[in-house]
């Protein structure tokens, strides 16, 4: 079965750094966009990165020139780097896998990992 398993999450004080790992299993992982999600208590969740399986990548506007996202298909294991962090990125961070094929998408979800940012 499908299985994504995300490390890396934790305390960390305000200005710091993480790095989030995502594991992916049972799938044909280059072939997936691979996405990081967000959801914080009282808020939506939100899409903070995305890359293609070519390699683009995309960023929301609240973390562009903090975070970067990048993949390595031959370990099937997708990054989110977080520098300067702030609180108000405390948030449960999810990944996401995705496909659309056809008239069909598959999205597969990991179980997330906790990042709280603060002093």
């Amino acid at each position: 079965q499908v299985q994504l398993v995300e490390s890396g999450g934790g305390l960390v004080q305000p200005g710091g750094s993480l790095r989030l790992s995502c594991a992916a299993s049972g799938i044909i992982f280059s072939r997936y966009t691979m996405n990081w999600y967000r959801l914080a208590p009282g808020n939506q969740r939100e899409l903070v990165a995305s890359i293609f399986s070519g390699g683009s990548t995309k960023y929301a506007d609240f973390v562009k020139g903090r975070f970067t996202i990048s993949r390595d298909n031959a370990k099937k294991t997708v990054y989110l780097q977080m520098n300067s962090l702030k609180p108000e990125d405390t948030a449960v961070y999810y990944c996401n896998a995705n496909l659309v094929v056809g008239a069909i998408e598959y999205s597969y979800w990991g179980q997330g990992t906790q990042v709280t940012v603060s002093s």
